[in-house]
């Protein structure tokens, strides 16, 4: 299931990037502008995905392992390992956060061009945000064994995405000329593209294989072209 969820999100982001932000941005201000700011987007976003960590549910089943074979016998070796899942869910939980920042900035922007795209920016967004929540609050609980601290870290990391809208709101220039706008939204594209193809693509094709994912990012796509 989280595989066509993630599917269905990448369809709708595929959508929206190329034949709604990308395609408006090359007729408003010509092509080469357009895709100048698009690529820019694009290579903001990779930028700021190389410096953050990947999302791992890797220190949970090697603690398993651990215990099942016997490797982390002791009370103090397993107080240890647990103290190291638990940094791993917050340096995960860091990444996420700095991840979710220009996500937020994305979909204000979008919702500058219409209610439209911004509805539906928010919602692949969102479904591309549960993995994410379940990456943090795992190890956390499995180092805690307290539901609600590993709620509350997941919670705080996804709070970085209405931060981002608050603070783009508060600066966002009201007398924007067109032109800047449209270039600005053709970044929002290119940086929607990227963290498609980079991330929700590969989650899908994981989870579903590469035949259902597909289908689900047809239906997303499908889904975006009729509303």
């Amino acid at each position: 299931m989280l595989g066509l969820l993630q599917g269905f999100a990448a369809g709708l982001m595929l959508s929206i990037s190329f034949l709604d932000l990308a395609h408006n941005a090359i007729n408003s201000i010509g092509f080469l502008k357009g895709n100048l700011w698009f690529f820019a987007g694009v290579i903001f976003f990779a930028i700021i995905a190389n410096f953050i960590p990947e999302p791992t549910l890797g220190p949970i089943s090697d603690a398993k392992s651990k215990k099942k074979n016997g490797d982390g016998g002791g009370k103090d070796t397993m107080k240890k390992h647990r103290r190291q899942v638990l940094f791993s869910g917050i340096i995960t939980a860091i990444g996420i956060s700095l991840h979710n920042f220009p996500e937020g900035m994305a979909v204000f922007l979008g919702s500058v061009k219409g209610l439209r795209v911004g509805l539906n920016l928010a919602l692949a967004i969102a479904l591309h945000n549960i993995p994410e929540g379940v990456a943090v609050a795992l190890p956390v609980y499995f180092a805690t064994q307290s539901k609600w601290q590993a709620f509350k870290l997941a919670t705080l990391s996804g709070l970085a995405e209405p931060l981002g809208v608050i603070i783009v709101a508060y600066l966002f220039p009201s007398s924007l000329s067109p032109e800047i706008l449209e270039g600005l939204l053709g970044s929002v594209g290119g940086v929607m593209a990227f963290l498609t193809l980079h991330e929700m693509l590969p989650l899908a094709f994981d989870y579903a294989g590469q035949k259902q994912a597909v289908k689900a990012v047809f239906l997303g796509m499908a889904f975006m072209s009729a509303r």
